[in-house]
């Protein structure tokens, strides 16, 4: 082991780093011993936490709490990613793929509305329905579940694309709880874990697509990928040329590039370490692999009152804009594995602010002109032709858009939510109104879905007033078919600019019940299905999978026959006195680029601030 960073840090940071080690160090002793315990002591541990934060609460908090545990106990609870679509209806696919390297890597595919039976999707020979293909991968720490944890299914991407008619797939990382597989060695192997975001970039992402276009017979898809999601993407893309032509448009949504750094001082010193040091705290294989034990022992409520302290000492998050309940239903779903060497990756990205590969010469304290004989490659991002649409938090600390604008070609569109933190846009309570319209738009403009299903073109055509339609002068929406001047980002541009577009939006009400004034009826637990369909575009029969219960077809019924701004809401009816104060203005930025300058140059006063 090399003497580590020496005359790097200063001595407070020398002290921190001694702090962060210790916690370390008894995070692992008190897992260690959790592993030895025999289940009954877990579950004494689990009660202990319960009565404790009940004696701590109110007792109105402790019966709105109860009243309330249905509702999100399901989700929470909910074993998979089939699991959890099966709450609401949605038969899910479960496919698997061996990268050119041998891992094993899992896939979810939803792709059929709920009451489309019998019907082929993306397969050959006649009476196919052809869907335009949606890929969505997930973030660092994460996996496809992620995506359709949430307490609403309209605030639920996945099944708002489903019903748009889309043939939706989701991705899972190497080495997650989907893809802990590998041809040539086991998990519990070092070897297993050596990867970074070079092996996501090079293998995962291109490969997984590869698989989707080659079952789907489509010649292309979109990609929507949220956090390390877009990285991956900003990094493949970067590397792939040929890739570019299969990749219709690319949706970051909290886009991660070269992130500012962390708030939490102890942790910054991590980040400025050397790799030698960050491996011996976490090893070499799994990072945070306690987590599911924590999760085990810890009464719901407090498990949420610790990531969300986590959350706020790390980034300075505070998870204002999601609701208690979606905070209980989906962080028991926030972990997945991966590796520590990704980890450190993002850490090499932060200390060095440049988006580069591995570096797998960790400097050594007495080489201090090795950057005279050695240079880290970059990711290429200005050679991205697919278009792309960042969509950004405003008080999301891990995004630095102007340093991002800079890196990414000119046809490059960023549009802000102003109060959005980083995990609001997978489980924000305003997601679907704040958010979604951004992602539409941009499919129907780059990726229209062709529905050739007998009697679904006029299905699902409800959009909500968007954040992205400027008023008229009079007050109205604009058409359809009008789009402000300021988003056409043909090739053709006349100055050389970032141009922001700022416009007030009002919240569109909601009603959580039906048109005779009732509320709508929540899908808990709808029988699995079964069987397996016989090819991989074609869903079950009604006839080979069990009825669905009474309420469940009435549920179905309702929904059909709601107004355009109901919800179908998985939780009961939201109380009155909903506070919308968080509702500010989007805006949007459009990177633009004359063509005196080469492509892709930028620079720092030509990019316009924010508010």
């Amino acid at each position: 082991l090399q003497i580590p960073f020496l005359s790097r840090l200063h001595l407070s940071e020398y002290f921190s780093l001694a702090i962060s080690l210790l916690f370390v160090a008894l995070e692992h002793f008190i897992s260690i011993i959790t592993l030895l315990l025999p289940t009954p002591i877990i579950s004494l541990c689990y009660r202990a936490t319960r009565r404790l934060f009940n004696y701590l609460s109110s007792p109105s908090s402790r019966r709105n709490r109860n009243y309330k545990k249905g509702v999100w106990s399901s989700i929470a609870n909910a074993s998979d990613f089939v699991e959890l679509c099966e709450l609401y209806g949605y038969y899910a696919e479960e496919h698997i793929l061996q990268t050119k390297d041998g891992y094993l890597l899992g896939l979810h595919r939803l792709g059929w509305r709920r009451g489309e039976e019998g019907l082929t999707v993306n397969g050959t020979g006649d009476g196919v329905a052809k869907k335009k293909v949606v890929y969505l991968h997930h973030g660092l720490l994460m996996n496809s579940e992620v995506w359709v944890c949430l307490t609403e299914r309209e605030r639920c991407l996945p099944f708002e694309l489903v019903e748009r008619g889309y043939d939706v797939w989701l991705g899972n990382n190497r080495g997650n709880k989907y893809s802990k597989k590998s041809v040539h060695c086991a998990p519990t192997s070092t070897k297993f874990w050596n990867f970074s975001m070079d092996q996501f970039a090079f293998h995962d992402i291109p490969d997984s697509i590869a698989y989707i276009l080659e079952t789907t017979n489509q010649p292309s898809l979109s990609y929507i990928g949220f956090s390390q999601g877009t990285a991956q993407a900003f990094a493949t893309l970067s590397i792939h040329p040929t890739l570019n032509e299969k990749v219709d448009v690319f949706i970051a949504l909290a886009p991660a590039m070269s992130p500012k750094g962390l708030t939490s001082r102890i942790v910054d010193s991590f980040v400025k370490a050397s790799p030698d040091v960050l491996f011996l705290a976490f090893g070499r294989r799994a990072i945070l692999g306690s987590t599911p034990m924590w999760q085990a022992i810890l009464y719901p409520p407090i498990f949420v009152r610790i990531i969300d302290t986590a959350l706020r000492f790390l980034f300075g998050w505070t998870g204002k804009n999601m609701t208690p309940d979606q905070k209980l239903a989906a962080y028991p779903h926030l972990y997945s594995y991966t590796s520590t060497k990704s980890v450190v990756h993002w850490f090499q990205i932060i200390r060095n602010g440049v988006f580069q590969m591995y570096d797998d010469e960790a400097p050594s304290p007495v080489a201090m002109n090795r950057n005279k004989y050695y240079k880290v490659a970059k990711f290429p991002t200005r050679n991205i032709k697919t278009p792309i649409v960042l969509v950004y938090g405003g008080s999301d600390s891990l995004v630095d858009i102007n340093v991002m604008l800079k890196e990414l070609p000119r046809h490059t569109v960023a549009k802000e939510i102003s109060h959005y933190e980083h995990l609001d846009f997978l489980w924000a309570d305003s997601v679907d109104e704040l958010v979604f319209p951004h992602v539409f738009e941009a499919l129907d403009k780059h990726a229209r879905p062709e529905a050739s299903t007998p009697g679904t073109g006029n299905r699902r055509k409800r959009q909500r007033a968007s954040t992205i339609q400027q008023s008229h002068p009079s007050g109205a929406l604009p058409a359809p078919g009008d789009r402000p001047e300021a988003e056409d980002t043909s090739s053709t541009f006349s100055t050389h600019r970032a141009r922001k577009i700022t416009q007030n939006t009002s919240r569109p009400s909601s009603s959580s019940q039906d048109t005779n004034g009732r509320p709508h009826t929540p899908i808990l637990s709808p029988p699995p299905y079964i069987s397996t369909p016989e090819s991989p575009g074609s869903r079950p029969t009604s006839s080979s999978r069990i009825p669905h219960p009474a309420s469940y077809a009435q549920a179905v019924s309702q929904r059909q026959h709601s107004p355009v701004h109901a919800r179908t809401p998985f939780s009961p009816p939201k109380q009155e006195g909903r506070k919308d104060s968080h509702v500010g203005s989007s805006s949007q930025v459009t990177a633009q680029s004359s063509t005196s300058r080469p492509e892709g140059w930028w620079s720092s006063d030509e990019v316009a601030g924010s508010e």
